[in-house]
C-alpha cells in the first residue's frame, strides 16, 4: 500500500509543532487553560471535547482564544440537518479552527453543512473553520466482538469516503484506520490520528502506535493527550513527539523528499 504525509517540507521549516493537538479533555478547566497559557505558541490546536465544553461552555473556547490558542472543537455533531447546520455556525462564529461531525448523518448533511458555514463566513467576514467527520471503529460495533467479515474497517472507509464527496476537509480516525483512510481518500484530504500511544480498533497489532508510525500512516495532524498531561514539563513532551514524528519521515526516504503543497491553516 502506497502511503502519504503531504507536509514533508514541515521538517524545514521547523513546523511540524504545528501538526500537534493537543487534548485538554484529561484535566479540569483550570487545569487545561493552565496547559494552554504553556503550550498556545508550540501546537497547532487545542482539543476541547464533550466534558470540558459542558462544564465551562462556549466561554471557554472562546478563553483558549484570548490566551492565543487555536481549538479544535470535538462535538461530533449528529442531528437533523438543519440542527447540524445551526451548531456548524455557531461553532464558526465561536471562532474555532476546526470542528467535527458525525457522518452517518447522510451525504446531504454534510454538503449542508460544508455550504451553510461557508455561505455564513463570506457573509460575516468569518474565518472558514476547517470540517472534518468522524471515522472511528469506535462506536461502529453492532456487538461487543468485531464481525469476523471486517465490516467495521470497511464502514471507516466508507464514512471517509462519503464525507470527501461531501467536500469536507477530512476525518478524524485512529492510527490503525490512518493508511486505509489516506490510500482510499487520497493525499489532499485532510487525515487527522487520534489515540497515540495506545492500541485501539480491531486489527491484530500488538503495539501501541507512536508519533512516528501515525505519520508514516499518512497522518497530518496528531491528537495527543496521556504523553502531554502527564510529563513533568510539557514543553519538552512536545519536542519529543516533533522529533518522533521527523523521525517517522526520515525513516522512508520518498516520505522525506515528496514535498506536496500544504492546506493553510
Amino acid at each position: 500500500m502506497t502511503q502519504y504525509w503531504p507536509f514533508s517540507s514541515l521538517i524545514r521549516h521547523g513546523a511540524l509543532r504545528e501538526r500537534v493537538i493537543v487534548s485538554l479533555d484529561l484535566g479540569t478547566p483550570r487545569e487545561a487553560l493552565r496547559l494552554v497559557d504553556e503550550l498556545a505558541r508550540v501546537v497547532g490546536m487545542f482539543k476541547v471535547g464533550k466534558p470540558l465544553y459542558l462544564s465551562s461552555g462556549p466561554e471557554f473556547v472562546r478563553e483558549i482564544r484570548r490566551r492565543g490558542g487555536e481549538v479544535f472543537l470535538d462535538l461530533r455533531f449528529h442531528d437533523s440537518p438543519p440542527a447540524v447546520c445551526k451548531a456548524a455556525v455557531e461553532a464558526t462564529r465561536l471562532g474555532v479552527r476546526m470542528f467535527d461531525l458525525h457522518p452517518q448523518g447522510s451525504l446531504e448533511m454534510m454538503e449542508r453543512v460544508r455550504g451553510e458555514v461557508t455561505r455564513i463566513c463570506r457573509g460575516e467576514g468569518l474565518r472558514r473553520p476547517q470540517i472534518v467527520a468522524v471515522a472511528m471503529l469506535a462506536g461502529l460495533s453492532r456487538g461487543a466482538q468485531p464481525p469476523a467479515d471486517g465490516w467495521a474497517p470497511r464502514r471507516v472507509v466508507q464514512l471517509a469516503k462519503l464525507a470527501l464527496d461531501a467536500a469536507l476537509d477530512g476525518v478524524l480516525t485512529s492510527p490503525h484506520e490512518t493508511a486505509r483512510v489516506r490510500a482510499a481518500c487520497g493525499r489532499r484530504f485532510v487525515v487527522i490520528s487520534s489515540g497515540l500511544g495506545r492500541s485501539r480498533g480491531w486489527e491484530a497489532a500488538e503495539y501501541p502506535f507512536g508519533a512516528a508510525e501515525a505519520v508514516r500512516a499518512g497522518a497530518d495532524y496528531l491528537v495527543v493527550s496521556g504523553p502531554i498531561w502527564r510529563a513533568a514539563e510539557p514543553l519538552r513532551a512536545v519536542r519529543e513527539i516533533t522529533d518522533e514524528m521527523e523521525r517517522g519521515l526520515r525513516a522512508n526516504p520518498r516520505l522525506a523528499l515528496e514535498l506536496y503543497p500544504s492546506r493553510p491553516f
